[in-house]
């Protein structure tokens, strides 16, 4: 299935791993790779996120306290975004009330 990053998403993954860059030893590149893991798995079985409210669903990244959250379409999966576990559900609710 193909698997989309709307630019929140993006910007989402973009301020994670700057951050871990500022840290130092690589932690940016393992982050982008459980990032990509995510996608991958995603993209592979796309209904095994948990659902979370509706057609959302949350998959957790290996190693990182982060999610990604998509929404499932019938031809692909769109991850709306990438946030820290304890940031507020508030963030992606915001996101998909348009």
């Amino acid at each position: 299935m193909k698997v989309l990053l709307t630019p929140k998403a993006k910007a989402d993954v973009a301020e994670a791993r700057l951050w871990y860059r500022e840290r130092g030893s690589g932690l940016d590149r393992r982050f982008l790779d459980a990032v990509a893991d995510c996608v991958s798995a995603i993209a592979q079985n796309p209904e095994q996120g948990r659902a979370i409210e509706g057609a959302i669903r949350r998959i957790l990244m290996r190693g990182f306290p982060f999610s990604l959250f998509y929404a499932l379409y019938p031809d692909q999966a769109v991850v709306i975004a990438c946030l820290h576990g304890a940031r507020s559900p508030r963030e992606w609710r915001r996101r998909i009330a348009r």
